[in-house]
Parts: structure tokens; C-alpha cells; sequence
């Protein structure tokens, strides 16, 4: 089975506030809508949707496409995988174009990239009947991704990681590098696309921590990138990072992302000196930013040290490390 809502649908919306929410993203059934998204996109212009079975060998992937195909095989197709054999065909089509001057390929396939690596896969094992059922747009690559993301921001099996590197390509190559205009084209919120955005911008350092890049959620990025920022915070999770990658190869060793960003975090926190039970965490500047104590009577007690220059991300980052504990 695929691993379930690792994108948009649940670490979005884990502990934001109702106004951070963005409540313009689709909840009409996608697959219903297709021609009427595609007829507001090209606005002015008429729009024919052509269906048809077509040799999944005759089709690639565009190059914009959301889909890590690293991560395609058996078991994250397995759902899609059932569906077929028990419809004994895809009963949902893809979105592609038509390609010209390509001797190998007669279509690219703007979104069902899954699908066509399912339709491959049975037809190498023991069903070379299954073809695959595509809807054929004539659409730019600017209108292709905007159709894309109609198509997928409901999937519940994209992880951010995929989505994130969309984001970013997609954000350079058709909108200057301005979050405002692409979020104005999509109708989605500017906090929600910098939420996403900021997992495509995490460090390589921080990224290597990770023995799978689709551990890595918007809720991890926001764990880590306040002390991203930070080079000496930086160098602390690298070495914390390069840690949990020899122990993941020596002992096999395998955390959640949650588990790998807690770590991160934990590993900025220098305990500068302890007297009276109390204990001093330093920002990333070097100056005192939190006193706290604890007992089995009272907990944990916290004092936020003024004017230690630190931001209210990286306090509270580190408040989350502490509680963690």
C-alpha cells in the first residue's frame, strides 16, 4: 500500500491555526472537473479533452512532474496495483500532451505518472493486455503544472518532499521566484506555499540526516529551519546528522523523520552551565536564552532570558526539544 497522507493532508494542518489554513484548495472531485478547470485556464479559448488507450511505452514523464519515481515500485503502487486487476482495467485516465519531433514518445504524462508506472508493471507481469487510458489537453507548461496541482493536491500519497521540489521548480521557471504571483495563481494561501516551500530549502547537511526524503514534512522543516539559519546551529545538526547516518549503516538503525528532527534540534542546545539545580540553554549567537529546572513535584520550569537576540522560532524550537525530553 502507499504510506498514506505524508503530504498536504495531514502535516499542513497538524498544529496550525484556523486562519493559517488555506480554504481555497478543491474538494470537488478532481476527476469530475477536469474540463472545466482546463476551460477557466484557457480562458477565451475552446478546449477539447480527447480519452484514449494508448502504449504506456509511447509516453514519458514531464519533466515538471511531481513524482519521485525512485520511490514507485510494487508496494507503493500496491494499491493501484489491486484497483486494475480487480477492474481488470484503469478506470481513471491520466492528463497528458501530445509531444512532437520525439521518435520514442507520442505523449507526456502532465499528471498520472503512478498510473503509468502500474500499467508497466502488470504488463510485465503476466498481463500484457493492460494499456493505459489518457486525456489528451493542449496546454502550456505554465497552464500543464497549474493542472497538475489541480489534479493532485488532494492525493493523499505525494509526499512534501515531492510537492516541495515541485513548488520550487515551478516557483523559478514560471513565476520569477515570487511567492505572492504563485499563490495567486494557484488560490492558495502565501503561510501555506511558505510552509511547503521551506522543505525544498532545507540544507543538504540537514537533508542527509534522512535515510528517506519523504520523511521530511513541512512539521519536520519547521522544527529545523529556525536553526538552519544559524551556522553554528547548522554545524551542530551536520555532526548530529552524520551520527545518525553511521549508526542507520552500522547498527541499522531506523528513525521516523519526527524522531531525526528531535535529535537536530536537541543537538543545538548547549548547556552553558548548571548551578542550583537550574540549567542555562544558549541561543545560536552564544548569549543565554532560557533558564530551567526540573522535579518530580513541579516539572518543568522555564525562564526565558531577555534580549538574548534569539527569535521566536528558535526560542520555542528549543522549548520543544526540552518538553521532548
Amino acid at each position: 500500500m502507499s504510506k498514506g497522507n505524508r503530504g498536504f493532508g495531514s502535516s499542513l494542518t497538524e498544529g496550525l491555526d484556523d486562519e493559517e489554513l488555506d480554504a481555497s484548495a478543491p474538494s470537488e472531485s478532481i476527476m469530475a472537473s477536469r474540463s472545466q478547470t482546463l476551460a477557466r485556464l484557457a480562458t477565451g479559448k475552446v478546449v477539447t479533452d480527447r480519452t484514449e488507450w494508448v502504449d504506456p511505452v509511447r509516453c514519458r514523464p514531464w519533466r515538471l512532474h511531481n513524482r519521485d519515481i525512485d520511490h514507485l515500485d510494487e508496494e507503493t503502487c500496491r494499491d493501484l496495483i489491486d484497483a486494475f486487476l480487480s477492474a481488470k482495467k484503469q478506470r481513471i485516465p491520466a492528463i497528458v500532451r501530445r509531444l512532437q519531433n520525439d521518435p520514442d514518445h507520442d505523449f507526456e504524462i502532465i499528471a498520472g505518472v503512478r498510473r503509468w508506472w502500474t500499467v508497466q508493471w502488470l504488463r510485465a507481469h503476466h498481463h500484457p493486455d493492460f494499456e493505459y487510458l489518457v486525456t489528451i489537453q493542449h496546454v502550456s507548461d505554465e497552464e500543464a503544472f497549474r493542472v497538475s496541482d489541480i489534479e493532485n493536491r488532494s492525493r493523499k500519497d505525494i509526499s512534501d518532499w515531492e510537492r516541495a521540489k515541485e513548488y520550487m521548480r515551478a516557483l523559478n521557471e514560471f513565476y520569477d521566484g515570487s511567492q505572492s504571483e504563485m499563490a495567486e495563481h494557484l488560490k492558495i494561501s502565501r503561510s501555506w506555499l511558505s510552509r511547503l516551500l521551506d522543505v525544498a530549502r532545507l540544507p543538504d547537511e540537514i537533508v542527509e540526516a534522512f535515510a528517506d526524503t519523504h520523511d521530511i514534512t513541512v512539521r519536520v522543516a519547521r522544527d529545523v529551519k529556525p536553526l538552519a539559519g544559524d551556522p553554528r546551529a547548522l554545524a551542530l545538526m551536520a555532526a548530529e546528522g552524520k551520527l545518525i547516518s553511521d549508526e542507520r549503516a552500522d547498527l541499522g538503525t531506523r528513525l521516523s523523520g519526527p524522531e531525526i528532527a528531535k535529535r537536530l534540534v536537541r543537538a543545538t542546545v548547549a548547556k552553558a552551565k548548571e548551578s542550583g539545580g537550574e540549567v542555562i540553554l544558549k541561543a545560536g549567537n552564544g548569549k543565554p536564552m532560557l533558564r530551567y529546572s526540573r522535579s518530580a513535584r513541579s516539572g518543568l520550569t522555564l525562564r526565558v532570558v531577555p534580549k538574548s537576540g534569539a527569535s521566536v522560532d528558535e526560542v520555542l524550537t528549543a522549548i520543544r526539544g526540552l518538553i521532548a525530553e
